[in-house]
């Protein structure tokens, strides 16, 4: 469990997965993904993400503001591979009714400092579509720079992505 001044971000749990849905589900969200998740695709993520607690000892977890307790997104940190090299990336999604009030920025300073400090890591990627210019923001607000470019290929189409990274004496 990881707190910041405003939220409390635990690990998921399967009685989350209609708070998950809202948000992977929604394609105003998932934009850059360009569709929203189906309910099976949303239960998958959601299972990655389990084992991905058991594998690693991290993942996504559930944002929550301290105040109410109100669900407001996940934010977190996978192990994924990019340009044949394994890295620690982080990413965020919220609520759209929940952006702009800095969740994004306040949840993921707590997810990097952990990875720094509890993990170990040296240095953490975030790989964002050119067009997310939300995301874009809070990678900068994080202090982390475009560094390169990668293609994944999603559902049989090339996607671009710009690679923000952050080392640790940042």
């Amino acid at each position: 469990m990881l707190i910041t001044e405003r939220l409390l971000l635990r690990r998921l749990m399967e009685q989350d997965f209609p708070k998950v849905f809202s948000v992977l589900g929604d394609p105003e969200v998932m934009y850059a993904w360009e569709h929203g998740f189906s309910e099976d695709e949303a239960h998958e993520w959601l299972e990655r993400t389990f084992k991905r607690y058991e594998e690693d000892g991290f993942a996504h977890y559930a944002v929550e503001l301290q105040e109410t307790g109100e669900f407001v997104g996940m934010v977190g940190m996978i192990r994924e591979t990019l340009g044949g090299k394994e890295l620690l990336g982080a990413g965020w999604m919220l609520r759209k009714d929940c952006w702009g009030h800095g969740y994004a920025t306040e949840a993921a300073q707590a997810v990097l400092h952990d990875a720094f400090e509890r993990l170990g890591a040296k240095e953490i990627v975030a790989d964002i579509r050119p067009e997310n210019t939300a995301s874009i923001r809070v990678a900068e607000r994080l202090g982390m720079r475009a560094e390169y470019e990668v293609v994944k290929r999603y559902r049989g189409k090339d996607m671009p992505h710009i690679v923000y990274v952050i080392k640790k004496d940042k």
